[in-house]
């Protein structure tokens, strides 16, 4: 079997690390010379004041930053534009992605476009990018994107459409893992999180990517086992720091498994759910969850009954994969009204009228519809929205 696998550099998983995070740049190799930063965010961070910590020690560590905290959802590529000009205006020597998928997206594209001369409308794709980036480190606040450990940053154009720009430089040179970091999520924000999370191992571990490898898959079991036994809790009790943490690690094991083995239509159907209607990406990705699993389940039923136990180890195996296939979908499906979420796409606005746009911008998504276990056609994707409404 053929495969590359490719990951984040250096991976460290630390409780408050973050307000050590001056004095572990200086022991990542690729950032111990950096001496002035960009520190992209949003405002949301800079409320909260999770980023402060942080950029008391970069300042006691006599590190000079320029914050970005301008990050909206689904980044749109002028944010993006004016972040990377912020970063050669400054000169910065390395940029700093602190929060959720939006500023990492958004950090990881900005060290390319600091040191390139390449402009962003030319790197959209797979492999478009080229040369070299400022050294970039990722600091998660979420527990569910896994963009600490992906090639992929997911931007939002002009028109709406969310376009990827995929390349093994996006890899930053140290992913920082700080479960304390993640203490204050809102529960309905832990909930759609670690149910993209969970999206992201099922997606890898079933994917028709040629490069489906077997580290890919095991990384997916065990991310799925954590998520599982971890999200109840992390939702109904925050303050929970194991039940965090796991959910934390769950989240980037995920991330390494579908940086190499792709996702496919759970994320092109949920994007324009996202870029249309503005629903946070990680519940776009669960409303259209067990419907796209059922539509796959006649190609791929015994990959899901594979993962079945790992998310619920209580689930009755000793039927035909079909069936226990269904079972997991029907409990993936309650597990999104158990934690909270919106039980369709009714309740975030999307209406019958709305179908035919979703489907027509989903089939567009082609860089992930082709790595679906079953060929997907519009009509596929309509009857999907509909089951979804």
């Amino acid at each position: 079997m053929d495969f590359t696998f490719c990951t984040t550099g250096t991976i460290r998983q630390q409780r408050g690390g973050a307000a050590q995070l001056g004095r572990l740049l200086a022991d990542t190799p690729a950032t111990a010379g950096v001496r002035r930063l960009l520190v992209v965010t949003d405002p949301g961070i800079m409320r909260l004041d999770l980023a402060g910590p942080a950029l008391a020690d970069l300042a006691a560590c006599g590190i000079a930053v320029t914050l970005f905290d301008s990050v909206e959802p689904d980044p749109k590529a002028q944010t993006v534009q004016a972040a990377a000009d912020l970063a050669r205006d400054c000169g910065a020597q390395g940029v700093i992605g602190f929060g959720g998928g939006s500023s990492m997206d958004v950090a990881k594209v900005v060290a390319l476009l600091a040191r390139s001369d390449q402009p962003l409308d030319d790197i959209y794709g797979v492999g478009m990018a080229r040369g070299q980036r400022l050294p970039l480190v990722l600091v998660p606040t979420t527990a569910g994107t896994g963009s600490e450990v992906t090639p992929i940053s997911i931007l939002t154009t002009g028109t709406q459409e969310k376009k990827g720009v995929v390349s093994p430089l996006l890899l930053p040179d140290l992913a920082l893992l700080d479960a304390t970091l993640t203490l204050g999520l809102p529960p309905a924000i832990t909930a759609a999180t670690g149910v993209d999370a969970m999206v992201h191992a099922i997606e890898a571990y079933t994917s028709a990517s040629p490069n489906n490898n077997p580290i890919s898959r095991q990384l997916a079991v065990q991310a799925l086992t954590l998520l599982g036994a971890n999200i109840r809790t992390a939702v109904a009790q925050g303050g929970d720091i194991d039940a965090r943490e796991n959910m934390a690690l769950g989240s980037l094991l995920a991330g390494q498994a579908f940086a190499n083995a792709p996702v496919a239509a759970v994320h092109a159907l949920a994007y324009p759910v996202g870029s249309l209607f503005h629903v946070p990406h990680g519940l776009s990705n669960a409303l259209v969850l067990p419907h796209v699993m059922r539509f796959n389940a006649p190609a791929c039923g015994p990959a899901y009954a594979e993962l079945a136990p790992h998310l619920f180890p209580d689930i009755d195996m000793a039927r035909d994969s079909q069936a226990i296939a269904a079972d997991l979908i029907a409990r993936l499906a309650d597990l999104n009204a158990d934690l909270g979420l919106q039980p369709g796409l009714r309740s975030v606005g999307i209406g019958a009228d709305d179908i035919d746009r979703l489907a027509s911008d989903a089939m567009n998504q082609t860089r992930l519809l082709v790595n679906n276990p079953r060929p997907l056609t519009l009509e596929d994707a309509r009857a999907i929205y509909r089951a979804a409404l």
